[in-house]
């Protein structure tokens, strides 16, 4: 087999994914939770328990759902409001595995698990910064 460049869409996302992630509780306040959306410039974060355990996700979409109720619950907890059901993938799992699945679904970013535990997030960015990446990297292949 002729010997080619390395292929990026074979690359495994805990290459690419973001390591230091911003999480919360279930048994946080839910507005203690939703001050870290704006601190953090972000839209959304997994939810863990103690072990790290990905239990679910609080997104915009989820904490909008506040002005949408007969009567807020100012103790109320991420638990309340988070989805459970959270699409996550394994470490290994290849860039173009997430891409197609960012392409099919309105989901914009998505937490990276190994053994169930949450060790980070990869988004729609981060492929496209990988997609950059390999564009530059292959800039002076010549392709017909």
């Amino acid at each position: 087999m002729p010997n080619r460049p390395s292929d990026n869409r074979t690359l495994p996302i805990k290459s690419i994914m973001t390591r230091e992630v911003v999480y919360v509780y279930p048994h946080v306040l839910i507005f203690d939770a939703i001050r870290l959306l704006p601190k953090y410039q972000i839209s959304g974060m997994p939810v863990v328990d103690e072990e790290m355990n990905l239990v679910g996700i609080l997104s915009e979409k989820d904490v909008l759902r506040i002005l949408t109720t007969d009567k807020v619950n100012y103790e109320g907890t991420v638990a309340d409001y988070m989805t459970r059901s959270v699409v996550s993938f394994n470490e290994d799992t290849s860039a173009t595995e997430v891409s197609q699945f960012f392409q099919r679904n309105p989901i914009r970013r998505v937490p990276v698990t190994k053994d169930g535990k949450l060790i980070g997030v990869v988004s729609r960015r981060d492929i496209i910064n990988l997609i950059l990446e390999a564009k530059s990297n292959f800039s002076h292949y010549r392709f017909s």
